[in-house]
Protein backbone atom coordinates (compact mmCIF):
# COMPACT_ATOMS: atom_id res chain seq x y z
CA UNK A 1 0.00 0.00 0.00
CA UNK A 2 2.70 2.50 0.92
CA UNK A 3 4.40 1.79 -2.40
CA UNK A 4 1.17 2.88 -4.12
CA UNK A 5 1.17 6.10 -2.10
CA UNK A 6 4.78 6.83 -3.06
CA UNK A 7 4.05 6.10 -6.74
CA UNK A 8 0.95 8.34 -6.70
CA UNK A 9 2.91 11.21 -5.13
CA UNK A 10 5.66 10.75 -7.72
CA UNK A 11 3.07 10.83 -10.54
CA UNK A 12 1.51 13.99 -9.11
CA UNK A 13 4.93 15.60 -8.70
CA UNK A 14 5.72 14.83 -12.34
CA UNK A 15 2.45 16.54 -13.33
CA UNK A 16 3.53 19.51 -11.20
CA UNK A 17 6.88 19.72 -13.01
CA UNK A 18 4.97 19.79 -16.31
CA UNK A 19 2.64 22.43 -14.91
CA UNK A 20 5.53 24.69 -13.88
CA UNK A 21 7.12 24.28 -17.31
CA UNK A 22 3.87 25.26 -19.06
CA UNK A 23 3.24 28.16 -16.68
CA UNK A 24 6.76 29.52 -17.27
CA UNK A 25 6.19 29.29 -21.03
CA UNK A 26 2.87 31.14 -20.72
CA UNK A 27 4.10 33.93 -18.45
CA UNK A 28 4.80 37.30 -20.07
CA UNK A 29 6.70 38.97 -17.24
CA UNK A 30 10.46 38.20 -17.20
CA UNK A 31 10.37 38.26 -13.37
CA UNK A 32 7.50 35.76 -13.24
CA UNK A 33 9.20 33.52 -15.84
CA UNK A 34 12.38 33.53 -13.74
CA UNK A 35 10.50 32.78 -10.50
CA UNK A 36 8.57 29.95 -12.16
CA UNK A 37 11.75 28.46 -13.61
CA UNK A 38 13.42 28.57 -10.17
CA UNK A 39 10.44 26.72 -8.64
CA UNK A 40 10.57 24.30 -11.58
CA UNK A 41 14.17 23.40 -10.71
CA UNK A 42 13.25 22.80 -7.06
CA UNK A 43 10.25 20.67 -8.05
CA UNK A 44 12.43 18.66 -10.45
CA UNK A 45 14.77 17.96 -7.52
CA UNK A 46 11.78 16.74 -5.48
CA UNK A 47 10.74 14.50 -8.37
CA UNK A 48 14.31 13.18 -8.45
CA UNK A 49 14.17 12.33 -4.74
CA UNK A 50 10.89 10.45 -5.15
CA UNK A 51 12.11 8.61 -8.26
CA UNK A 52 15.34 7.67 -6.46
CA UNK A 53 13.26 5.95 -3.77
CA UNK A 54 11.23 4.09 -6.41
CA UNK A 55 14.50 3.04 -8.09
CA UNK A 56 15.95 1.90 -4.76
CA UNK A 57 12.98 -0.46 -4.46
CA UNK A 58 13.45 -1.75 -8.00
CA UNK A 59 10.28 -0.06 -9.22
CA UNK A 60 9.75 1.76 -12.50
CA UNK A 61 10.67 5.46 -12.56
CA UNK A 62 8.00 8.04 -13.34
CA UNK A 63 8.96 9.69 -16.63
CA UNK A 64 5.60 10.95 -17.88
CA UNK A 65 2.53 12.58 -16.41
CA UNK A 66 -0.68 10.87 -15.36
CA UNK A 67 -3.80 10.61 -17.49
CA UNK A 68 -5.66 12.85 -15.05
CA UNK A 69 -2.82 15.37 -15.17
CA UNK A 70 -2.89 15.28 -18.95
CA UNK A 71 -6.60 15.94 -19.02
CA UNK A 72 -6.17 18.84 -16.60
CA UNK A 73 -3.43 20.32 -18.80
CA UNK A 74 -5.62 20.05 -21.91
CA UNK A 75 -8.49 21.83 -20.14
CA UNK A 76 -6.28 24.61 -18.81
CA UNK A 77 -4.66 25.13 -22.20
CA UNK A 78 -8.09 25.66 -23.76
CA UNK A 79 -9.26 28.06 -21.05
CA UNK A 80 -5.93 29.86 -21.01
CA UNK A 81 -6.45 31.02 -24.58
CA UNK A 82 -8.96 33.50 -23.16
CA UNK A 83 -6.89 34.78 -20.25
CA UNK A 84 -3.94 37.08 -19.66
CA UNK A 85 -0.66 35.14 -19.66
CA UNK A 86 0.69 36.14 -16.24
CA UNK A 87 -2.65 35.89 -14.48
CA UNK A 88 -3.35 32.50 -16.06
CA UNK A 89 0.11 31.23 -15.16
CA UNK A 90 -0.25 32.39 -11.55
CA UNK A 91 -3.72 30.85 -11.21
CA UNK A 92 -2.57 27.54 -12.68
CA UNK A 93 0.37 27.37 -10.29
CA UNK A 94 -1.74 28.29 -7.25
CA UNK A 95 -4.36 25.63 -8.05
CA UNK A 96 -1.70 23.01 -8.71
CA UNK A 97 0.18 23.79 -5.50
CA UNK A 98 -2.97 23.51 -3.39
CA UNK A 99 -3.70 20.16 -5.02
CA UNK A 100 -0.24 18.65 -4.57
CA UNK A 101 0.06 19.86 -0.97
CA UNK A 102 -3.28 18.18 -0.23
CA UNK A 103 -1.95 14.90 -1.66
CA UNK A 104 1.19 15.08 0.50
CA UNK A 105 -0.86 16.05 3.59
CA UNK A 106 -3.11 13.02 3.09
CA UNK A 107 -0.12 10.70 2.59
CA UNK A 108 1.57 11.88 5.78
CA UNK A 109 -1.66 11.29 7.76
CA UNK A 110 -1.73 7.65 6.63
CA UNK A 111 -0.92 5.45 9.63
CA UNK A 112 0.11 2.55 7.38
CA UNK A 113 3.04 4.47 5.85
CA UNK A 114 6.28 2.63 6.48
CA UNK A 115 9.11 4.60 8.13
CA UNK A 116 11.29 4.75 4.98
CA UNK A 117 8.41 6.10 2.86
CA UNK A 118 7.44 8.56 5.58
CA UNK A 119 11.02 9.88 5.74
CA UNK A 120 11.22 10.40 1.97
CA UNK A 121 7.76 12.00 1.78
CA UNK A 122 8.53 14.25 4.76
CA UNK A 123 11.79 15.34 3.11
CA UNK A 124 9.90 16.27 -0.08
CA UNK A 125 7.05 17.89 1.86
CA UNK A 126 9.21 20.87 2.85
CA UNK A 127 9.68 21.81 -0.81
CA UNK A 128 5.99 21.18 -1.53
CA UNK A 129 5.06 23.62 1.28
CA UNK A 130 7.46 26.23 -0.17
CA UNK A 131 5.77 25.78 -3.53
CA UNK A 132 2.33 26.22 -2.00
CA UNK A 133 3.41 29.49 -0.35
CA UNK A 134 4.92 30.62 -3.67
CA UNK A 135 1.65 29.79 -5.48
CA UNK A 136 -0.36 31.85 -3.00
CA UNK A 137 2.07 34.77 -3.29
CA UNK A 138 2.06 34.98 -7.08
CA UNK A 139 -1.69 34.44 -7.29
CA UNK A 140 -2.22 37.50 -5.07
CA UNK A 141 0.42 39.46 -6.98
CA UNK A 142 -1.02 38.77 -10.46
CA UNK A 143 -4.75 38.61 -9.63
Amino acid sequence: MTSTILKTLTDTTHDSVDGYRKAAEKANSPQLKQALNERLQKREATLGTLNAELQRRGEELVTKGTAAGGLHRIWTEITDMFENGDEAAAERVEEGEDYIKGKFDAALKNDDLDPQDRAVIQQCYAEICEGEKFGNMIEKQYD
